[in-house]
């Protein structure tokens, strides 16, 4: 289930769908998928395809993770970067391992605390994890390089976008529940240039916090 052929696959699989940057698909093929799902689930970590981590959250399917990583990366590695939705931390891991300071928003506690859990077991305890409301971003610890948002909304806050560095990078979908697709914004100065994408489907963006 976990073998390094089941991984190779998952890779051969993710450059067949476009993706081409090595570094992103090495850690594809490196980074434990199945720790941070359900046991009973295990068996399905390296298919490509997106998984229930309970609380009505999902962990985003390979490809996905794969995709938004590239695009966040592809002006060049980020060194701060925000990421809003931790969820079962295996986004957050991947970034980790590619940028110095990642900083990531959970709305939902418990999957904060499991999350926080599994990066620490893998030696990642450098991440900074915070529980609230991701819309606002985490501006005391503003700007960010990079900006990644694991969930969707009809438009981009305005808060995130004021945590954007000049010169940074945010990748988020956007859209309406049935109809999202992966954004990209540049800021520039004061310019902010927006470039629509892949059509996706995630969990939708909601405010507030679950203790």
């Amino acid at each position: 289930m976990t073998s390094a052929r089941t991984r190779e696959r998952l890779v051969s699989r993710l450059r067949e769908k476009g993706i081409e940057d090595v570094r992103v698909l090495d850690l594809i093929r490196s980074t434990p998928r199945h720790l941070f799902i359900e046991e009973a689930l295990a068996h399905q970590a390296y298919d490509d395809t997106a998984l229930p981590i309970g609380h009505g959250q999902t962990i985003s399917q390979p490809w996905v993770v794969a995709r938004m990583t590239e695009l966040l990366i592809a002006p060049g590695v980020p060194r701060r970067v925000l990421e809003v939705g931790t969820g079962s931390g295996y986004q957050t891991a991947i970034l980790a391992a590619l940028c110095e300071e990642v900083y990531s928003v959970e709305r939902i506690r418990p999957l904060q605390d499991q999350a926080r859990k599994r990066l620490m077991s893998l030696g990642m305890a450098r991440v900074q994890l915070r529980h609230a409301d991701g819309g606002m971003g985490w501006a005391a610890e503003a700007p960010f390089d990079g900006i990644l948002a694991a969930c969707g909304r009809p438009d981009i806050p305005q808060e995130l976008l004021a945590q954007l560095a000049d010169g940074g990078r945010l990748v988020m979908p956007v859209g309406e529940l049935d109809q999202q697709w992966l954004t990209v914004v540049d800021r520039e100065g004061d310019t902010f240039r927006t470039t629509r994408l892949d059509a996706v489907r995630f969990v939708p963006f909601q405010r507030g916090i679950l203790k």
